[in-house]
């Protein structure tokens, strides 16, 4: 499962990086025309040099992004094939949908039995068992095992007997008479089973809650995560008309070129974020397979991770 998690979350960040170049590479089209278009513009002495300064500023701080996110795509690549057990290597990773939105009909009502799975609970609950018998194991060395045969050169047939020193021999009475003598060991040994048990009681309750806490966390992201990106696409949105405008009053000479600067590096950002956001948001279903021990089917095998890509 951790294996599968790993994986996942390489990928999609493989995925982000690859919206975070395209995103770069499309803003470098748009800036080379808008280079091109102040460089007329200042030939022909309608704008001030200083204007193409500024646009020739604007395209070598996108250019400047791509090798540094190319480099992050090939180590994320030698990553995923490590991960793989393979030799370090470019990868596939050509799904479109990696970063689409979560789906909003994950199941309303998780059912706790869902949390069985994990491996930490089933650890708990197999300790558990352990502890239950060795108390059973220190309870019953309360009641030693007495055996009387031919062999063990005790003098008489009667087990009142075993204690009586007129007796011919007592071959045995040493590993007789040891559990009496060392009562005080044996029930010191009941009474710390006693106690483990009881630790590992308030241990498994513990690890219950703990992923409760994490379900719950994980419910919370997949929601609020949600929210962050469709407000995030929202301010692209914005940012994009705001720097159609601006390029057009530029044109038309109704506005200076920082007005043009401003409203494509607020474009810029904010689409860069877009692609973050996207990528938190996916991540957020990665973690809550992960809260679930491996998927949210209520079935008896994990569900892949994630269902929807």
């Amino acid at each position: 499962m951790t294996l599968i998690e790993q994986v996942v979350m390489n990928y999609i960040q493989l995925r982000a990086l690859d919206e975070q170049l395209a995103i770069t590479r499309r803003t470098l089209d748009a800036r080379r025309e808008s280079v091109d278009l102040t460089k007329s513009l200042e030939s022909a002495g309608s704008v001030p040099l200083s204007d193409l300064r500024q646009a020739e500023e604007l395209l070598y701080t996108a250019t400047a992004q791509v090798p540094v996110l190319e480099q992050q795509i090939q180590q994320g690549e030698n990553e995923m094939q490590l991960l793989l057990g393979h030799q370090p290597g470019p990868v596939r990773h050509t799904d479109e949908t990696a970063l689409a939105p979560v789906p909003e009909d994950l199941p309303a009502g998780l059912p706790s039995q869902l949390l069985e799975r994990r491996p930490d609970i089933q650890q708990a609950e197999a300790q558990l068992k352990a502890a239950n018998a060795q108390v059973g194991v220190a309870r019953a060395q309360f009641f030693p095992q007495v055996s009387i045969s031919a062999s063990a050169g005790l003098g008489g047939d009667r087990l009142s007997s075993l204690f009586v020193l007129s007796s011919r021999t007592i071959y045995g009475i040493g590993s007789i008479t040891q559990p009496i003598f060392e009562g005080g060991r044996i029930r010191g040994q009941y009474e710390l089973s006693k106690r483990q048990q009881e630790e590992l009681v308030l241990n498994y309750q513990k690890t219950i809650n703990t992923a409760l806490h994490d379900v719950s966390n994980a419910l919370i992201a997949v929601n609020k995560q949600r929210a962050a990106r469709q407000q995030q696409q929202r301010l692209v949105a914005a940012a994009q008309d705001a720097t159609r405008l601006a390029r057009m009053r530029y044109q038309g000479g109704a506005a200076s070129y920082l007005e043009v600067l401003t409203n494509d590096t607020n474009l810029f950002t904010a689409q860069l974020s877009l692609a973050a956001a996207q990528q938190t948001e996916a991540l957020t279903l990665v973690q809550l397979y992960s809260a679930l021990g491996g998927g949210w089917k209520d079935e008896g095998a994990a569900s892949p991770a994630p269902s929807h890509r």
